[in-house]
C-alpha cells in the first residue's frame, strides 16, 4: 500500500479524467469529470487553465468546446447552490526575448537536459513555438504547478491513438517534476478506472518505456 505522502491526492487523480475526456471531445463523461474535480478541490481557475493549456496539446476546437462544457457545469452548479473556489489569476508573464529564455530553460528543467535534434532543425519554427509558447507563455503562468499541468498531459495523451513517443516523454518530464514512480502507478490506475482500459494501457506502456536507458 502506498503511504499517504506518496499517494496521489484526490485532487491530483481528478485532473487526468478531465484532461482525458476533453481530449477526446467526451462531453457527458467530462461533466462528470469537472463535478468530481471541482468536488475533489480543483478551483475553476484550475480547470479553466488545465483546458486552456490542452489546446497546445491537443487543438483549439477540443479545448474550446471543454470550456464551454466546464462554463456549463460552474453555471449549473451554482444554481444547485453549490460555491467553487474560483482561484487565483496568474502574475505577469515576460515577453520577447526574456521570455524565450524563460522558455528554454524551463523545457531544459523539465526535460532534464536541452532539448535539440534533426526534427528541430529541420523545421526551426516548431522548436521556436514549443520554448517561447509552450514553455514560456503556458508554463511561465504560475497559477497551476507543474506537477498538475504534467498530471493534464499525460491524461490527455494516453485518451489519444498514435502519440506514444510524446506520452513516453511526459512520463519521464513528469518524473522531473517530481511526481514518483508510486504516484504514476496510481495515474494509470486512475485512468484504468476512470477513463478506460485503452487510456490506461497506453499510459502503462509509456510509462514502462520511459524507464528504459
Amino acid at each position: 500500500m502506498m503511504s499517504t505522502e506518496q499517494a496521489l491526492s484526490s485532487r491530483q487523480q481528478a485532473i487526468a479524467p478531465i484532461a482525458a475526456f476533453a481530449a477526446t471531445g467526451d462531453m457527458p463523461r467530462l461533466e462528470n469529470a469537472l463535478e468530481q474535480g471541482l468536488d475533489a478541490g480543483l478551483s475553476v481557475g484550475d480547470c479553466k487553465e488545465i483546458l486552456v493549456q490542452l489546446y497546445a496539446y491537443v487543438g483549439f476546437p477540443r479545448s474550446l468546446n471543454a470550456l464551454g462544457e466546464l462554463m456549463k457545469v460552474v453555471n449549473e452548479r451554482k444554481q444547485r447552490g453549490l460555491h467553487d473556489e474560483p482561484g487565483r489569476e496568474p502574475g505577469p508573464v515576460p515577453t520577447g526575448a526574456e521570455l524565450l529564455a524563460i522558455g528554454t530553460a524551463n523545457q531544459t528543467r523539465l526535460s532534464g537536459a536541452p532539448v535539440k535534434g534533426a526534427l528541430f532543425e529541420f523545421a526551426p519554427a516548431i522548436d521556436q513555438y514549443l520554448k517561447a509558447h509552450l514553455f514560456g507563455d503556458i508554463f511561465a503562468r504560475d497559477n497551476l504547478d507543474w506537477q498538475s499541468r504534467e498530471l493534464a498531459t499525460v491524461g490527455a495523451l494516453a485518451a489519444l491513438q498514435g502519440v506514444d513517443s510524446q506520452l513516453q516523454a511526459h512520463m519521464r518530464i513528469s518524473r522531473n517534476t517530481g511526481i514518483s514512480e508510486a504516484q504514476l502507478q496510481q495515474l494509470v490506475a486512475v485512468l484504468r478506472d476512470r477513463v478506460g482500459a485503452e487510456a490506461a494501457d497506453r499510459a502503462e506502456a509509456g510509462r514502462s518505456r520511459s524507464m528504459a536507458p
